[in-house]
């Protein structure tokens, strides 16, 4: 049975760095990428949009959204690592 929790939480920072949230599933993310996403949309955002759209559906598998929202947020600056 698939749930739709990711193995690992995604951390981001947002406020300049000074705070950071776990994001845990596809629609946390697009929650993020939706409205508190800190750069003007671009390419790698808008595939993880539609990545975490299609996981939500059951279309395409977690890791998939999951790489595609890590990838965005290193882009925009706000992976914690």
């Amino acid at each position: 049975m698939q749930t739709d929790i990711w193995d690992k939480p995604i951390e981001i920072t947002y406020d300049g760095g000074d705070h950071f949230r776990s994001v845990c599933n596809p629609r946390e993310a697009l929650a993020c990428l939706t409205n508190s996403w800190p750069a003007s949309p671009g390419k790698l955002e808008s595939a993880a949009k539609r990545a975490c759209l299609k996981a939500m559906a059951g279309e395409v598998p977690l890791s998939v959204a999951e790489a595609a929202f890590t990838k965005a947020a290193e882009a925009a600056g706000v992976l914690r690592h």
